[in-house]
């Protein structure tokens, strides 16, 4: 019985003491593995070697040295010290923002600018600005505008990104309600912008509005008023080398507007992304003009705004072979609703066969063989801009018999 009441060992207590002795033979291992370390084991040998340690401890005097100047050098601040004094500042003005901005790229076309800068300080339209965006010129025209057009806005790229991106960064940087491309060898008729304003205006479903181009040389032959789209997706300018005798007077729709005189909403502008810079030069104002139509806005032709042009001042006819010839494949690429493109196939095909069998028979020249080169580029690059077709076509506000009732014109 007394056996029987001796009380039984409690297991709590045996279970916490284990437990203590094997944090204690824990610990021992971890001192004899820090006591290893420390005797050079499993250490970098670059902190055992005697030079970096003397320079470790040279560090530190200089560090005590230099907490030691700096407690000997410390003095008070006085009481009237202010660590930040009053600055005085002119009160802010307001300033209006024109209710347009006049971008004018330019490459090397100091000769030109006197034209076409002086034209537009004679507008009788008078709420605008100028910005001037010089390409990388390699002339005198940076220095031409800073002496002789303070007045201007200028943008100086140090790299020549070509016509589009100028186009573009001017257009970021405008203040105005409606952003008007200029081409730098044209000059415009005193009552130009006034014009495009006025029926910007009297045409709000309009988001562009385009000039009546003639000759720089033969004033009473035109260059285009208004460009049209061909059902084989081929640009076209309207009224392309006849004489003006007023054929073309009335105010009417066409399909996008040439961006060298042409007047465009900011807010579409912006809305769209502005030009695609991948195009560089040639047709990047007929795919702006496709986006917006597609996005249900429409382009009107103001016959008043008239503005005279020198042709090939900015781009000679091997670059414009190349380039249209690359971006008309891939302005119908993007654009050109699937439908459309079924009803239109063989019209397209015949158009660019046609191209190509023209460049083939004028091999020789320097022009047909860039026309070719760049209907192979633009080939090449289809993939990309189909990427952006896959952006652009879900967001149709056009039925696509009325958008071919457009191009048909």
């Amino acid at each position: 019985m007394a056996e029987e009441l001796k009380p039984k060992p409690d297991a709590s207590k045996s279970a916490q003491r284990k437990s203590t002795d094997e944090r204690k033979q824990q610990i021992d291992q971890a001192k004899s593995r820090l006591a290893e370390s420390e005797g050079g084991q499993n250490r970098n040998p670059i902190v055992l070697d005697d030079t970096y340690s003397e320079l470790r401890e040279n560090n530190r005097v200089v560090m005590r040295h230099t907490i030691a100047l700096n407690i000997d050098n410390f003095r008070a601040a006085p009481e009237d010290f202010d660590p930040r004094p009053a600055r005085a500042f002119p009160p802010l003005q307001e300033v209006a923002a024109p209710f347009a901005t006049v971008v004018v790229p330019n490459y090397n076309g100091a000769r030109l600018l006197p034209v076409v800068l002086g034209a537009l300080r004679g507008q009788s339209f008078g709420d605008f600005e100028v910005i001037v965006v010089d390409d990388a010129s390699t002339d005198d025209s940076v220095a031409v505008i800073e002496r002789d057009y303070p007045d201007v806005r200028l943008i100086a790229n140090r790299r020549n990104g070509g016509f589009v991106q100028a186009c573009n960064t001017g257009a970021a940087a405008a203040r105005g309600k409606i952003i008007v491309l200029l081409n730098s060898d044209t000059e415009p008729e005193p009552d130009w912008l006034k014009e495009l304003v006025r029926a910007i205006v009297a045409n709000p479903q309009a988001a562009i509005v385009t000039s009546k181009m003639l000759l720089f040389d033969r004033r009473d032959t035109l260059h285009t008023t208004g460009d049209m789209l061909g059902a084989d997706g081929i640009p076209r300018n309207r009224g392309v080398w006849q004489v003006d005798r007023g054929q073309f007077d009335d105010w009417r729709e066409v399909f996008s507007g040439c961006g060298g005189a042409t007047a465009y909403r900011r807010d579409v502008w912006q809305a769209l992304g502005g030009f695609d810079e991948s195009f560089w030069m040639y047709l990047e104002d007929a795919d702006f003009g496709f986006r917006a139509q597609l996005a249900g806005y429409e382009a009107i032709f103001a016959p008043q705004a008239r503005v005279y042009h020198h042709l090939s001042a900015s781009g000679g006819d091997v670059l414009a072979s190349y380039y249209v010839g690359r971006n008309t494949l891939w302005l119908i690429a993007k654009n050109m609703p699937r439908s459309l493109l079924r009803r239109n196939a063989l019209a397209i095909v015949q158009g660019q066969l046609a191209v190509t069998f023209d460049a083939l028979r004028a091999i020789r020249g320097e022009a047909a063989r860039a026309r070719l080169r760049g209907q192979m580029a633009g080939l090449l690059g289809l993939r990309e801009q189909l990427r952006k077709r896959r952006a652009i076509q879900p967001r149709r506000q056009i039925e696509d018999d009325d958008l071919l009732a457009k191009m048909s014109r």
